[in-house]
């Protein structure tokens, strides 16, 4: 039986606590993540070359082959070579500013990466631990629901590893906030 309804107020806690520290990063630090994607060379030329084809929202990635089999053809690999080489997010039109359902769901997205920080430190921490080893356990399970999953966006598809490490250092940030309510709320 876990005694995970006892950690209720340092889960609560730290989601809002992130929440409000990640509002401070992106709204008051504006430079921070300013260079996170670059802008086309002559945007409004792709965009109104883009348009007619009405492409409806969706990650997509060209040249893309079929199979594995597509990828070894020379068609493909002359698609290819001759570029761009493509990956990209569409968004509904008109969307890419309704932030009421971006930030609800990056707030539920805080409850749950403190919900799983409380679940490890319920059954890795005894309740007689110090201050010091509650927040040690709570950083590193944070900061591993906060930062390394986004490297595979750098891994697999080329997302600039400045980014990524600008995103790795706000994981920081937040897991140590998360650490810090931990410990502070912990049961003595």
């Amino acid at each position: 039986m876990t005694v995970l309804h006892l950690f209720w107020m340092p889960i609560l806690l730290s989601a809002v606590f992130v929440f409000i520290a990640s509002t401070i990063i992106h709204m008051a630090l504006p430079w921070w993540h300013k260079n996170d994607y670059g802008k086309l060379p002559r945007e409004a030329e792709v965009l109104d070359a883009l348009r007619p084809f009405a492409i409806p929202p969706g990650d997509y990635m060209a040249p893309q082959a079929a199979d594995m089999a597509d990828m070894r053809t020379p068609e493909f690999k002359e698609k290819a070579n001759k570029g761009p080489i493509v990956v990209m997010t569409v968004f509904p039109n008109g969307t890419l500013f309704a932030m009421g359902k971006s930030l609800s769901l990056w707030f539920l997205y805080l409850l749950v990466v403190s919900l799983l920080t409380g679940y490890v430190a319920c059954h890795a921490i005894p309740e007689w631990l110090g201050y010091k080893k509650v927040a040690h356990i709570v950083g590193v399970a944070s900061f591993l629901g906060y930062a390394p999953a986004l490297w595979q966006m750098s891994i697999w598809y080329r997302r600039s590893w400045c980014t990524t490490a600008r995103s790795t250092v706000d994981g920081l940030i937040y897991a140590g906030i998360t650490a810090l309510t931990f410990g502070w709320l912990w049961p003595r």
